[in-house]
């Protein structure tokens, strides 16, 4: 093999080991995996993201992802010392394009991803948090966009938390880059659920099992639908809504779902 070829592959398994994967029984567990670093979001980092989401997004026998952090915490967003070492505006707009379009495929892929947080979870951090369709967290995990503190509004995390949560606690969060604990994320609707760290996974598999005896049409189709009305006024959201569950109506899965629950129905009322 040649020094180059050498360097190359050096170079590419590298990059592999930023983000690893594992797949089980339809959930593929993703772990970003730059520990020492606080798994900090690296241009590399975000292009095996971006890779292993486009890969499960056309893997049908994935049907949920978990979203998680290798080391002592979830992730301390963006690598601010990557990020100073080039000082040029085309970079930067070039750079929080790469990070935007990862958030966005994880809205448009079809199967749900939950976040499994733990430690911080601070700027590009708590905006993968926000990106992720639902999100578990250790009860002693805490979550800030702390931009501000260096004098740098999080514009992008602002995007989805603002979207997760109402609109004056999302500004506190902004404007003060101050830390919220577990306990506050869950009240303000940042997080689905808090547990112990010790039952963490626990808790993330009660949820996961959940989704996963639902019909994988039903889940998929729904998502897809969620994502996109929320961004239209009601009169069209209905509309869409309608011609999204006439179609599901149709999936055989929900015929023989139906059936089974008058059947069920019947059997009570008798």
């Amino acid at each position: 093999m040649k020094p180059s070829e050498k360097q190359a592959l050096a170079t590419t398994s590298a990059a592999e080991s930023l983000v690893l994967q594992e797949e089980e029984n339809g959930v593929a567990t993703l772990t970003l995996n730059r520990p020492k670093q606080f798994n900090a979001l690296s241009e590399a980092m975000l292009a095996a993201l971006q890779e292993e989401l486009e890969a499960i997004a056309e893997n049908e026998a994935v049907r949920l992802v978990i979203l998680q952090g290798a080391g002592k915490v979830f992730c301390a967003g963006h690598d601010l010392k990557e990020m100073i070492a080039t000082r040029k505006e085309t970079y930067y707009q070039t750079l929080f394009k790469q990070c935007s379009k990862m958030m966005i495929t994880l809205n448009q892929m079809p199967q749900p991803v939950i976040a499994r947080i733990h430690g911080i979870a601070t700027a590009a951090g708590c905006q993968l948090v926000a990106a992720c369709d639902l999100a578990v967290a250790a009860d002693d995990a805490r979550f800030a966009t702390s931009g501000i503190n260096v004098g740098l509004f999080c514009s992008t995390p602002a995007v989805p938390v603002s979207r997760n949560i109402p609109r004056k606690q999302a500004m506190e969060l902004l404007l003060t880059g101050e830390f919220i604990d577990a306990q506050t994320a869950l009240r303000w609707g940042l997080i689905n659920r808090t547990s112990p760290l010790e039952k963490l996974d626990e808790e993330i598999k009660k949820l996961a099992d959940s989704i996963l005896a639902k019909s994988s049409v039903a889940v998929s189709t729904g998502k897809k639908m969620f994502y996109k009305q929320i961004e239209l006024n009601i009169k069209d959201a209905y509309a869409f809504a309608g011609e999204i569950m006439a179609c599901n109506m149709m999936a055989e899965d929900v015929t023989e779902g139906v059936d089974a629950f008058i059947n069920k129905r019947q059997m009570e009322d008798h």
